[in-house]
Order: structure tokens, then sequence, then C-alpha cells
């Protein structure tokens, strides 16, 4: 159990030999039973699919993106000479240190949010009723809006929901799908089971 008054849960580990799936206070004080099922089912199918070694591997693969990027403009395209006379050398080199991060980034956060659609699907299927963690995402949402958790934004996809949630083209940043979406996709399955 994590000592944060912001419901919330995140698994870890990078098997299912080595994981750990952590709940909040919050959580265990403020939700009921049957939602607080939902909600482990959801970490458990993180630990069963590997989804902390996928977002490892992909914040490797991101970073090696954003050092390529970096090692172009440096040992790319000629010699100094060369790129000061041609501007459109410079322009490009400059576009690949501002691109490949944030392609990096993008990337790894579809991967993420991908996940977390999986892990809902498998988990509405574990715990018995899809319902059940469709309403936990609901009381989470809000519950994540009213009490802030402090934590390092590079943590914030471990997480069931985001501890901060971010709209427009912020969005496109985010770990974690829309929770509208997560609890549509929810219903939606619970109406293909009954």
């Amino acid at each position: 159990m994590c000592p944060q008054p912001a419901p919330n849960a995140f698994a870890t580990g990078r098997n299912p030999h080595n994981a750990a799936v952590a709940v909040t206070e919050g959580l265990l004080r403020h939700f009921p039973t049957h939602e607080i099922e939902g909600v482990i089912a959801h970490e458990l199918a993180h630990v069963k699919h590997r989804d902390v070694l996928i977002s490892c591997v992909a914040a490797v693969l991101a970073g090696m993106i954003s050092y390529a990027g970096y090692m172009l403009m440096f040992f790319g395209g000629g010699s100094r000479d060369s790129r000061s006379s041609n501007p459109l050398g410079a322009i490009g080199a400059v576009a690949m240190i501002v691109l490949a991060p944030l392609a990096a980034v993008l990337i790894q956060a579809a991967i993420s949010r991908q996940r977390e659609f999986a892990a809902d699907s498998y988990g509405g299927e574990l715990c018995g009723n899809p319902e059940r963690l469709a309403a936990a995402l609901a009381r989470l949402e809000a519950g994540n809006e009213r009490i802030p958790t402090p934590t390092n934004p590079a943590f914030h996809n471990l997480y069931i929901v985001e501890p901060f949630s971010a709209g427009g083209v912020a969005s496109l940043f985010a770990t974690h799908p829309p929770t509208e979406k997560r609890i549509a996709a929810l219903r939606a399955q619970a109406a293909r089971i009954r």
C-alpha cells in the first residue's frame, strides 16, 4: 500500500515472477470492494502481459531515437564549412534535433495508451464484470482531479489513471487514453458478455 491520499494503483516488475501491484491508501479507504477488484484485475493484466517491460523498452527506443537525432546534427551532414554554406542542411539538422525527440515521445505515449486499453479489456474479463472497472475508472478520474499527487511525470504511465489530466494538444503526450473512451470500451465489452 502507498500512503497517498489520492486514489490510484500501479504495477511494477519486469515479469510475472518479479512483479508487485500497489494501491494507494486513498483507493483502499474510499472505494467499494468490487471496484478495488476491478482495479487490481487491471493491474494484474499489466503484470501478465509484461507491460512494465514493454514500457521500459519503448522508453529506451525513444531515447535512442532522440540520441540519433542529436548525433546526426553533430556528425552527419559533412564538414563544418559545407554546413555553414548550405542553409538547408542547417535547417534539416535543427529539424532533426526537434522532431526526433518529439516523434520518440509520441511513439512512447501511443504504445502506453494501447497497453492501457489492453489491460482494461483483460482486467474487465478477469474481474468477471467490466462494469466494475468502468465504475472504478470514473471514480479514480474524479478523485485525481480533486486530490493532486506530487509525482514525477516520468512515472505517470505506471498509474491506472494519470495523476494530472491534460487536454488539447497536450493530450498527444498523455500516457493514458481519455478515461471516457476507456469507460465506453469497458461498457461495450460488458454488453457483449451479457
